[in-house]
């Protein structure tokens, strides 16, 4: 034990930034000079539209706890936790709002967390988001993890919680125990976009009209006076004025416009950049240039399959870790379920059910299930599981059926009446 102790001692401090570098992956002037952080980010539609996709459809997923006994799993709707994970983790939220939140958190900073309330058997009563900003992770000096938040309401006054008292869902990172803010790690492609948009709504709010020269074939006394007075009588509401130039001045735009600087092709790249960030593919942020009807579909699919799954893992890992007790995660399990997301459409469906209902492993009701209709009685047939009529035991089927009796009578076992049925067989086709 002295050995581990000495391990935790001296493992590293939790840290968002990388180990020998003085480079911190943090939010704030991008090379584009625009201000990234998380709320100016959020002001982006793409990074809206990528954390509103993700967190909207990893809150709608249904939450279950599972109890497994005899091979069986069923639905353990009387653990304590299964209220609080499923329909209200606290008396202010609901289940979808909740994890909306954290999922938020998750995409935005990196981390969330939430604070664990117990009653005096060690039992979840309920969890309550914290601010990821307002948290920090530490290690004390006998090498154990301690949160300790910032909160507003208590005069700003720290407060120190344990690591049983706090859910923390990190994301990716280097040290596995602190994950590094998405916005942060990506702030330059974020405040370019940010940079673009910012000058398109500089262009347009000039009228769309470009900068330019004012030549003045003589000496111009007061510049910052006809500055202003040109500014003011051919920009803004008053721009595509006719201009009335006087004392042989002429006026030369010098700006490019924005088609010969890309304009639009660098918005709908960053847009393509973001979606990459967060990995969404581009047609659920609204960009549907390379979807059709023919791939729509597997895009989805694979949506769920490459983006979701690993989120959802993250998700039911933390909550196994520190919302079970070690006795309690040997039979019970926390699921989300995604079937419906991966259903197909209806003809499809329709289909494999067809496969599954022939071929004996599903009832009428776990089809009737999995389509929300209500179940077919018993006594009507509803859990019956049916089989062709031409598929045959092998013990009735052929030549073994023919010699089965006669062998069996010998004393032979199973196996050895097949090969003799198989010898027979071979006899026969030579003599044929």
């Amino acid at each position: 034990m002295g050995i581990f102790k000495y391990f935790f001692r001296t493992r590293d401090k939790p840290q968002n930034k990388m180990s020998g570098s003085t480079y911190n992956f943090l939010t704030g002037i991008s090379s584009s000079g625009s201000k990234v952080n998380e709320k100016t980010a959020m002001q982006m539609t793409a990074v809206y539209s990528c954390v509103r996709v993700l967190s909207e459809t990893l809150a709608s997923l249904p939450i279950h706890i599972y109890e497994v006994t005899n091979n069986k799993r069923e639905k353990a709707i009387n653990h304590p936790l299964y209220k609080v994970l499923h329909d209200e983790p606290n008396p202010e939220m609901t289940s979808f709002i909740f994890r909306e939140t954290l999922m938020s958190h998750l995409l935005l900073w990196g981390n969330a967390y939430a604070q664990i309330i117990r009653n005096g058997r060690g039992e979840v009563l309920g969890l309550y988001p914290l601010m990821p900003d307002k948290m920090t992770v530490d290690r004390d000096d006998s090498g154990h993890i301690y949160y300790e938040y910032k909160s507003s309401g208590m005069g700003g006054e720290s407060i120190k919680l344990s690591e049983s008292d706090v859910l923390h869902i990190p994301g990716l990172g280097f040290d596995g125990l602190v994950g590094y803010s998405p916005i942060a790690m990506a702030k330059n492609a974020i405040g370019m976009a940010i940079a673009t948009e910012e000058y398109g709504a500089k262009f347009f709010s000039n009228g769309a009209t470009p900068s330019g020269i004012l030549e003045h074939p003589g000496t111009v006394k007061n510049p910052q006076a006809m500055r202003e007075s040109w500014s003011k009588g051919f920009s803004g509401n008053n721009a595509h004025k006719v201009a009335i130039l006087e004392e042989g001045m002429k006026y030369t735009p010098i700006s490019i416009s924005p088609n010969e600087a890309q304009f639009l092709e660098t918005r709908k790249f960053q847009i393509n950049e973001i979606a990459r960030i967060f990995r969404v593919p581009p047609h659920m942020v609204g960009d549907l240039e390379k979807s059709s009807f023919s791939n729509i579909e597997q895009q989805s699919l694979e949506f769920v399959k490459y983006t979701l799954d690993p989120w959802v893992s993250r998700w039911e890992q933390a909550i196994t870790k520190k919302l079970l007790s070690d006795e309690e995660k040997q039979k019970y399990s926390i699921k989300f379920n995604v079937d419906g997301l991966l259903r197909g459409d209806y003809q499809s469906r329709m289909n494999g059910y067809a496969v599954g209902r022939q071929n004996g492993w599903m009832s009428a009701n776990d089809i009737r299930a999995l389509e929300n209709l209500d179940m077919i009685s018993k006594e009507d047939g509803g859990d019956l599981y049916l089989v062709n009529g031409n598929m045959l035991p092998l013990k009735n089927a052929g030549a073994f059926a023919n010699i089965e009796e006669k062998e069996k009578e010998d004393g032979k076992s199973e196996e050895e009446v097949l090969e003799l049925s198989k010898k027979k067989n071979k006899k026969q086709k030579r003599r044929s």
